[in-house]
C-alpha cells in the first residue's frame, strides 16, 4: 500500500489523501487527489540561527540532518508526506515522490530546495503500531514545509506551501522569530538513567551465537548480523536536539539525523556509516566492518588498530561486506572504484574502512541504489536471504528503522542516506537503543557481547 498526502494552508492539515494498492496504477490518472498539486517553494538567506527552535516542535513533526562534511538541514511540519509498504515500498516512494517534485515551483538556491527525508525500515513486513516503533511506518518520508540549510554557501530559510503568498508570509513570520532567538543553543547534559533492560541476556547472546556459528558450519549462513535492544527509562525528560548536539561534539566525523512524528517517538543516531550518497552521475558508498576499541593512550591506539588490518576474522568480515557492495553496484556503474583499506577512528571505536566510488551507466534515481544496497552485510549477513531468515527467528525485538537506510532525496533523484546504526528511538522519559555485530567463523560469544556493549555507549553515555 502506499499513501501521499499535502496540506492545506498554513496550518499543515493534512487533507488531500488518497491510497492504493501496491501493484495498481498510480499515476495522475488513478484518482490520486494530490496528482493536481501544485507546491511553491521560496528561500531567503539568514545570518547564523538557532536549529533547534526548528526541531523543538513536539506537536508536528520535525526533521534534522546532518553530514560529516558539513552540511545540515533542519526542518518542521508537513507540506507532503509519502508512505508506502510491502516489497515495492522503494519504487513506490519513487512514483510518488517524482509526480509532487515535478510540480514544485522553487525560487531560491539549489542548496535551499525542498527535500524529502525519511527512511524506510529494516524489514518490509514491519508494523509501526508495534512499540516503540508507534508511527514509523515500513517506508515514510515528508518534505517539510519549513527548513533551514546550513553549508559553505551560508544559511537559508526555505518555506513550502500551496500559493505564493503562503510561502512568502511563512518566510517573513520564521524569519522574525529566528532573528529574536540566540544562534547557539546550550547543549545541557544528559537527562539521567534510572533504569536498563535488556532484550537479551548474556546467556541467551552466546545461545544466539552458537546458532548462528552452527548454520555458518552447515554452510548455510557465511555471515550474520545479530542485534540487541536496550531500553532505557529515564531520570527526565529527553531533549533529544541537545543529545544531537552533544554527539555533535564528541562524534564530528558521524552523520546526524533526528526523525520526530507529531505521534510516536522520535528517531535518532550518529551513524558511521554511510550507505550512498548520489550526486548527478557520481556516487560514493563505503565499506565499514570491523571493530575495536580505542585505546587509552597513542601506543595502545595503534595496536587495537593494527588488529584490525592483521586478525583473519576482522578481514573476513570486512571483505565480505566490500565484496557484498560492489557486486549489488556493478550492474548499475560504468566504473567502480574501490581504495585502499584505512581506519575510522571514533571517541570511544575505531572501526575498518574501505571507501568505494563509482559513475552511473545511466540515470539513476538515489533510491535505486539504496534498494540495491539494503541490507549491506554489514548489518544484515550473507547470502542475504538466509541472513534475514537468521535475524527474524533469533532476535527477541524489532528492529524497526534500526540499521535501515534514514536520509534525504530530491526532485533530480540526487540524495544522501545513512545506516541507522548508533541509534535509538526515544519518548519522553524513556529511550530504547539499538547494536549489533557481524558473527562470523571464530566469532567468540564473549568477544562479540564486549563489543555490542561498546557501541551501545556511543548514545547512552550521553544520557547519563
Amino acid at each position: 500500500m502506499d499513501r501521499i498526502s499535502g496540506e492545506s494552508g498554513d496550518r499543515g492539515e493534512l487533507t488531500a489523501e488518497a491510497e492504493a494498492e501496491a501493484g495498481t496504477d498510480s499515476g495522475a490518472d488513478s484518482g490520486d487527489e494530490t496528482s493536481g498539486l501544485e507546491l511553491v517553494s521560496r528561500s531567503r538567506e539568514l545570518g547564523d540561527v538557532s536549529f533547534g527552535a526548528i526541531v523543538d516542535a513536539a506537536d508536528e513533526p520535525r526533521v534534522q540532518w546532518s553530514t560529516p562534511d558539513g552540511l545540515e538541514v533542519v526542518g518542521r511540519g508537513v507540506a507532503v508526506r509519502i508512505v508506502a509498504t510491502g516489497p515495492d515500498r522503494f519504487e513506490a516512494v519513487r512514483e510518488q515522490a517524482s509526480r509532487v517534485f515535478d510540480r514544485v515551483d522553487h525560487d531560491g538556491p539549489s542548496v535551499a530546495r525542498p527535500r524529502a527525508f525519511g527512511g524506510f525500515a529494516f524489514h518490509d513486513e514491519h508494523e509501526p503500531g508495534v512499540a516503540p516503533w508507534t508511527g514509523f511506518d515500513a517506508a515514510s518520508f515528508l518534505i517539510p514545509r519549513l527548513l533551514v540549510v546550513r553549508s559553505g554557501d551560508g544559511t537559508w530559510l526555505t518555506a513550502v506551501a500551496e500559493t505564493e503568498s503562503d510561502a512568502e508570509d511563512r518566510l517573513e513570520d520564521w524569519n522574525d522569530r529566528l532573528a529574536d532567538l540566540p544562534a547557539m543553543r546550550p547543549s545541557g547534559s544528559g537527562p539521567g538513567v534510572d533504569t536498563t533492560h535488556r532484550s537479551t541476556s548474556p546467556d541467551e547472546w552466546a545461545d544466539q551465537v552458537e546458532c548462528a556459528l552452527d548454520r555458518i558450519d552447515d554452510g548455510r549462513l557465511t555471515k550474520v548480523v545479530l542485534a540487541q535492544a536496550l531500553s532505557v527509562d529515564l531520570e527526565d525528560d529527553l531533549d533529544v536536539a541537545a543529545t544531537l548536539e552533544r554527539l555533535r561534539r564528541r562524534y564530528p566525523n558521524c552523520y546526524r539525523f533526528l526523525i520526530g512524528h507529531e505521534i510516536g517517538g522520535t528517531f535518532f543516531g550518529a551513524p558511521p556509516e554511510r550507505l550512498v550518497a548520489k550526486r548527478g552521475d557520481c556516487v560514493e558508498t563505503e565499506a565499514l566492518a570491523g571493530s575495536v576499541p580505542r585505546g587509552d593512550t597513542p601506543e595502545a591506539d595503534e595496536e587495537y588498530a593494527d588488529e584490525l588490518f592483521d586478525s583473519d576474522k576482522v578481514q573476513r568480515e570486512h571483505g565480505l561486506v566490500a565484496e557484498a557492495i560492489r557486486a549489488q553496484l556493478e550492474p548499475l556503474t560504468a566504473s567502480l572504484t574501490t581504495a585502499d583499506q584505512t581506519v575510522r577512528k571514533l571517541a570511544t571505536i575505531q572501526h575498518l574502512w574501505t571507501p568505494i566510488e563509482a559513475t552511473l551507466e545511466k540515470e539513476r534515481h538515489v533510491l535505486e541504489l539504496v534498494e540495491a544496497l539494503h541490507p549491506t552485510p554489514a548489518v544484515g549477513g550473507v547470502p542475504t536471504t538466509a541472513a534475514w531468515e537468521t535475524i527474524r527467528e533469533t532476535e527477541a525485538f524489532d528492529r524497526g528503522w534500526y540499521a535501515a537506510p534514514v536520509g534525504w532525496f530530491d526532485g533530480n533523484g540526487d540524495g544522501e542516506f545513512a545506516v541507522g546504526l548508533r541509534s535509538g528511538v526515544a519518548r519522553e522519559d524513556s529511550i530504547t537503543l539499538f547494536a549489533g555485530n557481524g558473527i562470523v567463523t571464530d566469532s567468540d560469544p564473549d568477544d562479540e557481547w564486549t563489543e555490542v556493549q561498546l557501541k551501545l555507549r556511543s548514545i547512552l553515555d550521553e544520557l547519563r
